[in-house]
């Protein structure tokens, strides 16, 4: 085997799955835009990913800013050198890290520290499999933290809330699919895909359930009774109303795929790999021989573009435009629903960061200033100078334990993040005079766009993703979704979502 070609291919790979959106995901979007209800925040919503799908394609930059667990599934033929193939990987892992395609994301569990290259214990994931074809046939998928984080494993027979009992049955199985598409909300970054697994042990159903994430969207389940429940899963789990981003609308769910194997008499999981709208999965067969690539899988029928504008606020939405620093007197004005745009400089925060500033002082006078949940993909040129190349915003929920007791000690007036956060901020933002901004979640070359220069950092040690960026905006667009008077669209749209579950309480599948 040619390595040097076949560490060519992998890297072609990798670069393509991070950048350019597959053929099915792209007419599954498509159809949601065709769905969704003009001049709604779902509306908008949609039409900045697809601005941002068509910015990734033409920038050949990183769709999310979170590039994910690199997850390789490989088929080899009898007598092929799986630790040959296993190196080449490697070393294209780390080519297309330093090359700005991916973000360093392994991270050691025990120290904290980041090895910058995607390499270490456990990462990659690369499953082999031997078959009796001559070429390899190579699939990567790119799942993020933020829908990672969404997954859940369900053991039969349980209580669901809104559902009631989940028996060990095929009714069971879909309270628990209905359930899985509610608990994750906005949070996962939806409109969302998601592949179950039923059966198994608890290691065997998720392998099972993200294994259904490397079918085609548009495929459809040889079995008649998944075939069926896909099918239920698909329009019912959008009449929830959870919509785009958990704004609220026609769309939460994009492709629903389910499997099953065997289980032991005593265990019955159903496990959900939740998967957000930037579905990042492609695959290519390898020439045994030379490394080349011979063909680009899930690349069939027509590439859709999306060459559109994001679509404006209509006249009637409140647009306010916000200079950091920021007074408690702007923040007091600003309402859920509202559109705001914020010129000046702000600063990213991460879990890491959160941490740090519980115990220390700011490494900068943070009072009055906008903190931006987000992990960017950073490159620094010849000259020193870094340069952002993705910078969507991650999931808040998990600074919860911290977030408003920072806001607090520190001053801080706005945070920017996906998803929406709990009771604990939004109390804090009502006393202390702060709002939540949701951004569009994988929008990282829309963001990136808005950043105009990179004008320091702290906190490096703590790896590129959770360093604090100091980075200068213009025009940077998100909407209120938690204000300083007790309101919150992501608790009503969860509300909202529970009492229509209810409706699907009932047996369906006898």
């Amino acid at each position: 085997m040619n390595l040097e070609n076949l560490q060519k291919s992998m890297y072609q790979l990798i670069v393509e799955t991070s950048t350019n959106l597959p053929k099915d995901v792209r007419r599954a979007i498509k159809a949601a835009v065709i769905r969704e209800n003009a001049g709604t925040s779902a509306a908008m919503s949609l039409a900045t990913i697809t601005n941002n799908i068509q910015m990734a394609d033409d920038n050949i930059s990183p769709i999310c800013q979170d590039t994910g667990m690199p997850t390789f599934k490989v088929k080899t033929p009898v007598g092929a050198n799986q630790l040959e193939i296993k190196e080449a990987i490697h070393q294209a892992l780390v080519q297309a890290t330093k090359d700005g395609k991916l973000r360093p994301n392994s991270v050691d569990s025990l120290t904290g520290k980041n090895s910058g290259d995607n390499l270490g214990a456990g990462t990659p994931v690369i499953k082999f499999e031997q078959w009796e074809n001559d070429y390899i046939d190579a699939r990567l998928i790119l799942k993020g933290g933020g829908c990672e984080n969404k997954n859940i494993q369900y053991s039969l027979p349980c209580e669901l809330e809104g559902l009631g009992r989940a028996g060990r049955d095929l009714d069971g199985i879909r309270k628990c699919i209905m359930h899985a598409v509610y608990q994750a909300q906005g949070q996962g970054c939806s409109a969302g895909f998601i592949g179950v697994g039923i059966g198994g042990d608890r290691t065997s159903g998720y392998e099972l359930a993200k294994n259904q994430l490397f079918r085609h969207v548009d495929d459809v389940n040889p079995n008649e009774d998944l075939r069926k429940l896909e099918e239920y899963i698909m329009k019912h789990a959008n009449e929830l109303g959870i919509g785009t981003m958990g704004f609220g609308g026609e769309t939460t769910l994009l492709g629903c795929k389910i499997g099953a194997i065997n289980r032991l008499p005593a265990s019955f999981f159903v496990s959900v790999a939740y998967n957000c709208w930037a579905f990042r999965r492609l695959g290519v067969k390898v020439h045994a021989e030379t490394g080349d690539i011979q063909e680009w899988l899930y690349q069939e029928g027509e590439k859709l573009s999306f060459e559109q504008p994001a679509e404006a606020p209509k006249e009637e939405k409140r647009v306010i435009t916000l200079q950091a620093p920021i007074t408690e007197e702007q923040i007091r004005q600003l309402k859920v629903g509202d559109i705001v745009r914020i010129n000046g400089r702000m600063y990213t925060g991460r879990d890491a960061i959160h941490k740090y500033l519980m115990d220390h002082d700011a490494p900068v006078d943070l009072n009055g200033q906008v903190i931006y949940h987000c992990g960017p993909v950073m490159l620094k040129d010849e000259d020193g100078q870094w340069h952002v190349k993705a910078a969507g915003p991650t999931t808040s929920i998990r600074e919860e334990p911290y977030q408003g007791d920072i806001m607090k000690k520190f001053g801080i007036r706005a945070v920017i993040g996906k998803g929406g956060m709990g009771p604990k901020t939004l109390a804090a933002l009502q006393e202390h005079g702060g709002v939540y901004l949701n951004a569009i979640g994988g929008a990282a070359q829309y963001y990136a766009d808005c950043i105009q220069s990179v004008d320091g950092v702290d906190l490096m040690e703590f790896g590129i993703p959770e360093a604090m960026w100091h980075l200068q905006v213009e025009g940077f667009t998100a909407v209120v979704t938690m204000d300083s008077h007790g309101n919150s669209l992501h608790a009503s749209v969860n509300q909202s979502s529970l009492e229509k579950l209810a409706q699907f309480k009932e047996p369906v599948f006898n």
